[in-house]
């Protein structure tokens, strides 16, 4: 009863402390309990309930895979995984296991998985007093001289119990006599009896004594032991041998060679002859491994090593010598030798390795556990103490667990497949001997891929120059996007991002193959409606969750030559490409009969034209400029000279194969009077036409003013809110679609002029009044009293077209070459396309649409033909010095300067002359009819 309430109470205790150091190192995932059974328990007892010790959940023991780790030679403990209960596997004998050790302690390694938790179990054999105490032999026989004295001590031999503590050998009892009493000497953990005499003894008087010693342990209920003595009373050899140490101490080192001397024991007798001649002998009492290590000489007392001493299995041997003399009776003593085994480093660490799983992902946080190590080391002290390290750069740590030579191993910083997809980390454990041994083993950690790496581009924005006129459904362009994971997480497939509803989405036209990337285009773009254009791809893999990313891609179309120059004058009431021109038979050489006016969809080379006469009737008549296409007479006529003439011009584009168109022009040579009779006609339709377009454009003017002023004011306010200074002049253009631009400059006189703009759009059209090509030029100077804006002058109202202005709306657009405008000191100003005017010899100012100023170096814009004769012949590819005008509001552009260098003005807009000018004009052309007429007179 005692036994069981004392097994309770360390149970008890046991569980205290178990939570007392899961409360302390809550943080690591291992916890140690302990329970307590006795030996030789039936299989299937139950030790104890470790899930509902340890608080786990039932339920989820099986599905968690909880079981016992650690591997023994006999498996005396199982665990149910249903409902965690530690039942007895095998009978357990507490003697056989433990061998007489005071405490004999079970380990249990149990793991439970997801998460990973480790619990120690400690089973505690409670010893049973199943063993009844034993003598070696069960009669002894002892020879006492009679004349020994009262007093004299006789070794008896020692009962041995295989139990321990209260249940081993715990008294002995001498049967009832008169001559012989019982003392009990405790040699360490152990009770010898000795036989003590009382009285002298009488051989003649009683020659034998039979006594029984009874050995009695303490167990409940006790069991005991006999041994039958049988004492014969010898004659007289009174002197016993002497040991020199009734203890002898020795230290003996573990794996000595066989035969090596261990001690040499003395005993001496003061007798004579055969009464004083002392042999030795081993205590045929003692274990039998003793015997098996160690052999006693019977003459000289030398204790030899007789087979391999090992420290791990034994520490201390204790013999006991017996020393005889050869007298009759023998007189014995005896003495005990102590041979302390020291320990050798000759035990290298053993490492164990409990792996969950070898592949890690590479998400994993620092931390998760890979695997469980133990290291032993059989050896004791410095020998046995074992540092467990890992094999350096690897991105793992061994952390120490609460029981001594336990570690988890742990990840120590994130993982990267793409930089390292396998380690192979060796663990070193190394004792602290001398010299120390070392163990290794090697473990293979396989890092598995995790989508985290988005699909990459080469290059972002990629660049395409297409050819115009592209075949429909052929390949343009292959994009390729890499991605560092493996499988599934670097399959990439391909899509055009399109935007739903957006009105000229290009993207609708292309289609893209979504496992090679490669684009085609599902019709053939135009460079004269399209230019360029932009589109996405999106690349996505095939991972969980996926990942893109995008490529801009920016499209150029380049231009081929596939527009034939279109004659925009003459052109007849048919539409055909003729006309008829009458000239005064009295004019002189260089007259300028009429200029052909053509355009070319086509840019650069492709859209410059060139003109040629390729029939005339008369070639000593007529020239033809190649650049303007201007129609001039080379001498006066004569009376011999035909009255009409026929001229075919041909324009041709220089395009790699260049295209061409014709007109044909008949010149019909009249009197003067008809001359200028035809010519009133034709100015007073001009007139009529000129009061219609004169009405409607001062309706249209209007309404674009008070939305200009509406913007002005807009912007004004905007520009007081802000305080940034604008140290640069530029124009804007929003109609600038993105080809290259140059700039012209040439001298006439004291004037000088630049041709400037950026290439026409094609397929543009020349409609009256356009001012899609218009200046917008914001001025923001920074003066000495502060910055101001300058508002734009406001074109007059009674503007109107006149005849010059009418023609250059019908004029050609000659794609020569792209100019641009510098203001002073080379600031870039504004891009503009060049066309070639077909203005009279009459010359006004005009001005660009509504809202424009520009901040010039007294700059002055005119339209006509500039000053001097025809321009001189230039070679393929030079522009002629010559005006030009601006499509929709055809100028000639003059810079004028001071002699000094200095600006005369600081702000120009582009007006019309006012109402007087205009009367001023026509007064002086009806001057000039008066004064043909009285010279014909």
């Amino acid at each position: 009863m005692r036994s069981e309430e004392q097994r309770r109470g360390w149970k008890y205790w046991w569980i205290a402390l178990y939570f007392s150091i899961l409360l302390c190192f809550g943080p690591h995932v291992s916890a140690q309990i302990r329970y307590t059974i006795s030996e030789e328990a039936k299989e299937g007892s139950v030790v104890g309930n470790i899930a509902k010790d340890l608080g786990l959940d039932v339920n989820t023991l099986v599905d968690r895979r909880f079981r016992i780790v650690s591997g023994s030679e006999d498996t005396l403990f199982q665990v149910n995984p249903n409902n965690g209960v530690l039942y007895v596997h095998k009978r357990i004998d507490r003697e056989e296991r433990c061998d007489g050790n005071t405490a004999c302690i079970v380990n249990i390694k149990t793991v439970i998985e997801d998460p990973l938790e480790v619990h120690y179990v400690a089973v505690d054999v409670a010893d049973v007093n199943d063993h009844a105490p034993r003598f070696p032999e069960k009669k002894q026989k002892v020879e006492i001289a009679e004349s020994t004295q009262p007093g004299a001590r006789f070794q008896l031999q020692a009962a041995r119990d295989p139990d321990i503590g209260v249940n081993s050998v715990r008294s002995y009892k001498l049967s009832q006599n008169e001559y012989f009493d019982l003392e009990i000497r405790d040699r360490g953990d152990e009770k010898n009896p000795f036989l003590l005499l009382k009285r002298l003894l009488d051989r003649e008087n009683q020659a034998e004594h039979k006594l029984i010693l009874t050995a009695i342990d303490g167990g409940s209920p006790h069991r005991s032991g006999i041994l039958n003595i049988t004492i014969t009373v010898l004659d007289n050899n009174d002197n016993r041998p002497v040991f020199s140490q009734e203890v002898y101490t020795v230290n003996l080192q573990e794996k000595v060679p066989v035969d090596t001397i261990v001690i040499k024991v003395n005993a001496t007798d003061i007798d004579e002859g055969l009464n004083g001649e002392v042999r030795y002998m081993l205590d045929g009492n003692l274990n039998s491994k003793v015997n098996d290590i160690f052999v006693l000489d019977s003459v000289s007392g030398e204790i030899r090593v007789k087979d391999k001493i090992d420290f791990e299995d034994v520490e201390v041997y204790r013999l006991d010598i017996f020393a005889s003399d050869k007298g009759t009776p023998p007189m014995t003593v005896d003495c005990r030798v102590i041979v302390k085994i020291l320990d050798v480093n000759d035990n290298a660490p053993e490492i164990e390795i409990t792996s969950l799983s070898n592949v890690i992902p590479e998400n994993s946080k620092p931390g998760t556990v890979i695997s469980l190590i133990s290291v032993s080391d059989k050896d004791s002290a410095a020998n046995g103490k074992v540092v467990c390290t890992l094999s350096a750069n690897v991105p793992f740590e061994l952390k120490p667990s609460v029981q001594d030579n336990m570690y988890s191993l742990v990840s120590k910083t994130p993982l990267d497949r793409e930089a390292t997809s396998q380690y192979e980390i060796t663990i070193i454990a190394t004792d602290l001997g001398q010299p120390p041994l070392t163990s290794f083993k090697t473990l293979t950690v396989q890092v598995s891929d995790v989508n985290d790496n988005n699909p990459d581009f080469i290059a972002n924005p990629l660049e395409l120059y297409l050819l115009e006129n592209n075949v429909p459904g052929a390949s343009i362009l292959s994009v390729t996007a890499f991605d560092k994971d493996v499988n599934d997480n670097a399959l990439i497939s391909y899509q055009i991002i399109r935007k739903d509803g957006t009105p000229n989405d290009m993207a609708s036209f292309l289609n893209i193959n979504s496992e090679t990337g490669v684009i085609s285009a599902l019709k053939g773009f135009d460079f004269e409606t399209l230019k360029t254009f932009q589109f996405h791809v999106l690349a996505t893999d095939s991972g969980s969750p996926s990942l893109s990313s995008n490529v801009t891609v920016n499209v150029f179309i380049l231009d081929q030559n596939d527009n034939a120059p279109v004659i925009l004058y003459p052109v007849s009431a048919n539409g055909s490409a003729e006309g008829v021109e009458e000239i005064p038979r009295n004019v002189n050489a260089g007259h300028l009969v009429t200029k052909v006016r053509a355009y070319d969809a086509d840019i650069g080379y492709n859209g410059w034209l060139l003109f040629s006469l390729q029939e005339v009737s008369d070639h000593s008549l007529f020239s033809l400029d190649r650049y303007t296409g201007q129609i001039r007479t080379l001498r006066s006529f004569t009376e011999t000279d035909e009255a009409q003439h026929k001229l075919v011009i041909l324009v041709k584009d220089n395009g790699n194969i260049s295209m061409s168109a014709t007109a044909t022009v008949i010149v019909k040579v009249v009197e003067p009077k008809e001359a200028f009779a035809a010519s009133d006609v034709k100015n007073t339709v001009k007139d009529e036409e000129e009061n219609n377009v004169t009405f409607y454009l001062i309706i249209t003017l209007g309404s674009v003013s008070v939305l200009f002023i509406i913007s002005i004011i807009v912007l004004i306010e905007m520009q007081c809110s802000k305080s940034t200074d604008y140290s640069s002049k530029y124009l804007q253009d929003k109609n600038y679609d993105g080809t290259l631009c140059h700039s012209i400059q040439y001298r006439s006189g004291d004037k000088r002029y630049m041709l400037v703009g950026p290439r026409m759009s094609v397929g543009s059209t020349l409609a009256p009044g356009s001012n899609r090509n218009t200046l917008v030029i914001p001025d923001r100077r920074r003066r000495d009293s502060g910055e101001s804006t300058l508002r734009p002058r406001v074109p007059n109202t009674d503007w109107r077209y006149s005849a010059s202005l009418r023609a250059g709306m019908q004029s050609s657009v000659h794609m020569e070459e792209s100019s641009v405008m510098q203001g002073a000191q080379g600031v870039l100003v504004q891009n503009w396309p060049t066309v070639s005017s077909a203005a009279d010899n009459e010359g006004g100012e005009v001005s660009p649409p509504i809202g424009t100023a520009v901040d010039s170096n007294s700059w002055h814009f005119r339209y006509g033909p500039g000053p001097g004769g025809p321009p001189p012949h230039l070679k393929p590819g030079e522009v002629p010095p010559e005006a030009f005008i601006i499509p929709g509001s055809p100028a000639i552009i003059s810079i004028r300067q001071g002699q000094d260098g200095d600006d005369k003005s600081d702000f120009i807009s582009f007006g019309k002359k006012d109402e007087k000018k205009k009367k001023k004009k026509k007064k002086e052309k009806k001057d000039k009819r008066e004064k043909g007429k009285d010279d014909d007179d």
